[in-house]
């Protein structure tokens, strides 16, 4: 870890500052809307255009970087995010952020590719594990920290506006005054979706409820919250548990994946956060409660889209996987642009705030379902015959599932190679083989 920090330091501290200025202006947007009288829906539509743009900008960036290379296409975007956040408080118009919101998820879609690339590229076959857990840790870290800077100032003015504005101009410098060189640029083409649905249903299904789920708490949650009544700090704190959950549970989730069926832990899985969400739709009033199910449920959601990718790859020969995750990506992708306005929809309603939680319980509680019915469709793979799990967020864009594909085929290339040294050992070694060897004598 500390190879991979000393050579992409400054990467890692860039992608650090843009995560905190997406951080703030996601959070600080659903709180300056309630400021403004901006009803639930309309907030929704706002919430909503961030992952329409994010979906088109993951389509377009390759073949921008392509022509122009990865410094100006990171530069220019950078530049843009910058001059939309102050857009923001300026004019305080839910067409105006909309537009902005769709401009903004391009822009993060394309900085994204151009960093992951350049996290590839400082990356070697040894510490490419080393270096997606340092990714992840630092996108948490940003989006935690932001929650913080939002107690700084008055979110109805305009200072909590110009601080991610700052520190995403910021962070352009060191990376593009370090010395890395630009990394060549290639992505794979994705597999058709019908393709992809023939060789996993229930990672396509599950995708597509995923996509719902993750783009309503991170785009709604700090809706939710306004609505809710809860303070600036309160709002911040919550928000922030669901990306403490994922960190903390990730790995755990992980490590019982390569041991068991996978197919019933995305059971277990989804039906833990779809109870954490009708906890939370019930109870949410009683604040420590509401922290503990935002935990519980970002513990499971982020969890659960490495979980369907790993299931996936575990149909998919070593050279479709890469192909395949571009399809996995648009499919959840899709799930996200909806996800918001449904869940704006539903808080809009009798329901009230609580049709956020009610939202997330019944896609949790479908994948559930449809999980267990996947089961009675086909056998489950062996458990020594499966793909390694590989943490990854779903906010990473194609280049960074590709480069965790890369390292799960490392990974179990490395484990098979380990493997069969100590099966050709046993097989020498045991009287019902025919190689066995008698007092050094080979026997036909």
């Amino acid at each position: 870890m500390i190879q991979v920090v000393s050579s992409a330091w400054a990467l890692l501290l860039g992608m650090c500052l843009l995560m905190v200025g997406n951080g703030m202006q996601g959070t600080l947007l659903g709180i300056r809307g309630g400021i403004e009288g901006f009803s639930t829906l309309q907030m929704s539509i706002v919430m909503s255009a961030y992952f329409v743009g994010f979906l088109g900008g993951s389509r377009l960036a390759p073949g921008m970087i392509r022509r122009v290379g990865h410094v100006r296409v990171f530069a220019a975007l950078a530049s843009l995010i910058s001059a939309v956040m102050i857009i923001y408080p300026t004019f305080p118009n839910t067409i105006v952020w909309s537009l902005g919101r769709v401009l903004i998820g391009f822009c993060f879609s394309a900085v994204y590719v151009t960093a992951e690339s350049w996290l590839n590229n400082a990356a070697t076959n040894e510490n490419r594990g080393q270096a997606l857990s340092a990714y992840m840790i630092v996108q948490t870290l940003g989006i935690v920290i932001a929650q913080a800077l939002l107690l700084t100032a008055d979110p109805s003015g305009f200072v909590l506006f110009v601080i991610p504005s700052v520190l995403v101009s910021i962070a352009v410098t060191p990376i593009l005054l370090s010395i890395s060189p630009t990394p060549p640029f290639g992505t794979t083409k994705p597999m058709s979706l019908r393709t992809l649905m023939e060789f996993s249903p229930l990672g396509c299904v599950g995708m597509f409820l995923l996509g719902g789920v993750f783009s309503a708490q991170f785009g709604m949650a700090a809706v939710y919250g306004a609505e809710a009544g809860l303070s600036v700090g309160q709002i911040s704190l919550f928000v922030a548990m669901f990306f403490v959950g994922s960190v903390v549970l990730q790995y755990p989730i992980g490590y019982i994946s390569d041991r068991m069926d996978r197919r019933s832990l995305i059971v277990i899985t989804a039906l833990l956060g779809g109870a954490g969400s009708i906890v939370g739709m019930m109870l949410g009033h009683i604040f420590p409660i509401l922290l503990a199910t935002a935990f519980v449920v970002g513990g499971m959601s982020n969890p659960l889209y490495s979980l369907l990718m790993a299931h996936t790859n575990d149909f998919l020969e070593h050279e479709d996987m890469a192909s395949a995750s571009g399809g996995m990506i648009f499919i959840n992708g899709l799930g996200a642009v909806l996800g918001p306005v449904i869940t704006g929809w539903m808080m809009g309603t009798a329901l009230g705030p609580g049709g956020f939680y009610l939202f997330t319980a019944v896609l949790f509680a479908a994948l559930a379902g449809y999980a267990s019915y996947r089961k009675t469709q086909r056998a489950a793979v062996p458990v020594d015959e499966t793909g390694n799990y590989v943490p990854i967020y779903p906010s990473a864009t194609r280049v960074a599932v590709e480069i965790a594909q890369e390292y799960a085929i490392e990974s179990e290339q490395e484990d098979d190679e380990t493997v069969e040294p100590e099966s050709e050992d046993a097989a020498k070694t045991s009287p019902d083989s025919g190689n066995y060897v008698a007092d050094d004598t080979k026997r036909d």
